[in-house]
């Protein structure tokens, strides 16, 4: 019995990498689970595998708790499926997408084949693990959701390094305004009064010009 060692990683995180020892006569649900152990998700979500070429294009599918029409169709359950049964390349790759929901899209690659067993390992077995996992906030979890937006920075936060207060932008404004995302312009009524300064043919006449239509 073997033991294949797996490179997990993240489509879109690169630098987010799992190495995960697992024996050749698992399931890959076994995998699904020890993917999750390392990454803190809840593995209990619609997920999948798919053996995939060289350029991760997906292929036959094997799947997790998958949609009625997925079973209808004849999928290949996870539990049901041993790694070395699709293990043809000793650089076997599988395109795995977890929680079809909120999808996170993972590049799983065969790396390594070990001969011999670890008597003092539990397998599967985190054998390596770079990165922290990106977070996954739950719409129904107001609290993680207002940790995130706490979280991002602030346009103001410049005022924080000057030694300003958030209070202190009320006394800003009223000393001329931050400078924040404003620009100059002539208060409303001075702008109607340049406009109908003249427009009234008595305005023009109590000036001494006459009307509009005299020669002067």
């Amino acid at each position: 019995m073997a033991i294949y060692r797996f490179k997990v990683s993240f489509e879109d995180f690169d630098e987010v990498v799992r190495e995960i020892d697992i024996k050749s006569t698992q399931k890959f649900e076994d995998l699904h689970l020890a993917i999750h152990r390392s990454t803190g998700y809840d593995p209990a979500k619609s997920s999948s595998f798919y053996v995939s070429t060289d350029h991760w294009i997906k292929g036959d599918e094997i799947a997790y708790l998958p949609q009625q029409r997925k079973v209808d169709a004849g999928v290949r359950l996870m539990e049901n499926v041993k790694l070395s049964s699709l293990i043809d390349d000793p650089h076997q790759k599988f395109y795995y997408i977890y929680n079809f929901d909120r999808p996170f899209d993972f590049h799983v690659e065969l790396i390594k084949i070990i001969l011999e067993t670890d008597p003092n390992l539990q397998y599967p077995y985190v054998f390596k693990s770079v990165g922290e996992a990106p977070k996954i906030f739950d719409k129904n979890n107001p609290g993680a959701i207002e940790a995130a937006v706490a979280a991002v920075p602030s346009e103001f936060d410049f005022l924080n390094e000057l030694g300003f207060a958030p209070e202190d932008t009320d006394e800003l404004e009223a000393m001329g305004g931050t400078g924040i995302n404003e620009q100059e312009k002539p208060d409303d009524d001075e702008e109607e009064k340049e406009e109908d300064e003249f427009s009234d043919d008595d305005d023009y006449e109590d000036q001494g010009y006459g009307g509009k239509d005299d020669d002067y």
